[in-house]
């Protein structure tokens, strides 16, 4: 995925300051383990063969940098506020700064309404960057929120949720950028994974397996054929179209459409919500989710066409390099089919499973 040395020492720095992060016993450690992770990811993301590089590198640069100066700052008042008399005062601040440290999380992930920076910045990565970046990316914000996410009061993340669902699915509808629907989709998802917390971390786990496995194999497909816009998916590999048609499968299973395994995490948060009595938040969800499907449609539209007229002089070259590596074909198709196969059947087998024991 790399092709220099360095930037696999970057990497795994990036790996470290996240660790760092979700095991820390204190904030200034979090606070740490977060610029760790900024600095690492800063060399990762500068490339000289992408146009927008270098504005993608200090958008991101300086949203992080503010989020964290936030997130530093809130730390340093609620330490001195130990040492207020006033109780009044000390619970009041503590409320407030409490709310401060979520903004901030909610910036670091790239939620709405701090979301500004994250569009434009997955435009000007590659794809293997951009993969980091809505998955990897999102594990230390989230996993600390939870952290904080019953010192803060309800409705405010309630209302978080509900603005990223809605920015997720009104965004993504008029992009003609793969790049940016993949960022629209993931503010969308994100708040699915919001959601999962306030039943346990358990349940963010299976849906964040679940949406890393099926972005790596999107990803993974449009990396290879150099895909960044919708038209380019009406010309590309026209000549296996069971790759192809896998590669759609795996798009409506990222959009969460039954009977595919990626409805299996949602499934379950709104079988969490409605027994908590919370009807109105998965109505919502729900309907967001609907309209998302219509731009993953969209994409996978060309692969259901019985008969449909396509182009095939666009991307020749890199459909006759794809083809030269016949070690690479054969590996990327058996691992698209596993992963279209487990799609298919990853719902089912988990329903079986679950009424067996």
């Amino acid at each position: 995925m790399f092709n220099k040395n360095y930037k696999i020492i970057f990497l795994m720095s990036l790996m470290m300051g996240t660790i760092i992060s979700i095991t820390s016993n204190s904030w200034f450690s979090v606070w740490m383990g977060l610029e760790i992770n900024l600095l690492s990811f800063m060399p990762l993301i500068s490339n000289s063969k992408m146009m927008n590089s270098t504005e993608a590198s200090l958008k991101y640069f300086l949203s992080q940098t503010i989020a964290s100066s936030v997130l530093l700052l809130t730390s340093i008042l609620l330490t001195m506020s130990f040492y207020m008399e006033n109780e009044f005062i000390y619970l009041n601040l503590n409320k407030y700064m409490y709310l401060m440290f979520m903004c901030s999380l909610l910036m670091k992930m790239g939620a709405a309404p701090f979301h500004f920076w994250f569009p434009g910045v997955m435009e000007g990565l590659t794809w293997s960057n951009c993969f980091i970046l809505m998955t990897w990316q999102k594990i230390a914000p989230i996993m600390l929120m939870f952290n904080i996410i019953n010192l803060t009061n309800m409705m405010m993340l309630i209302i978080i949720i509900i603005f990223s669902m809605i920015v997720g699915t009104i965004g993504g509808l008029n992009q003609t950028s793969l790049r940016k629907l993949m960022a629209y989709s993931s503010i969308n998802h994100l708040s699915w994974m919001m959601t999962s917390l306030m039943a346990n971390e358990h349940l963010w786990m299976i849906y964040m397996t679940i949406y890393t496995l099926l972005s790596l194999s999107i990803i993974y497909m449009m990396n290879l054929y150099n895909l960044s816009y919708i038209n380019q998916i009406y010309s590309f590999k026209t000549n296996n179209k069971l790759s192809k048609f896998s590669f759609m499968l795996m798009m409506l299973s990222l959009g969460g459409l039954p009977p595919f395994l990626g409805f299996l995490p949602k499934w379950l948060i709104i079988q969490m919500l409605i027994k908590n009595n919370l009807n109105f938040l998965p109505t919502i969800m729900v309907m967001m989710t609907l309209i998302t499907l219509f731009y993953y449609m969209r994409i996978s539209f060309s692969a259901f066409m019985l008969s449909y007229s396509e182009n095939k002089w666009k991307l020749m070259n890199n459909i006759k390099n794809f083809n030269n590596n016949k070690m690479l074909k054969f590996n990327f198709i058996n691992y698209n089919l596993i992963l279209s196969f487990t799609s298919m059947t990853g719902l089912i087998m988990s329903t079986m499973m679950n009424n067996w024991y």
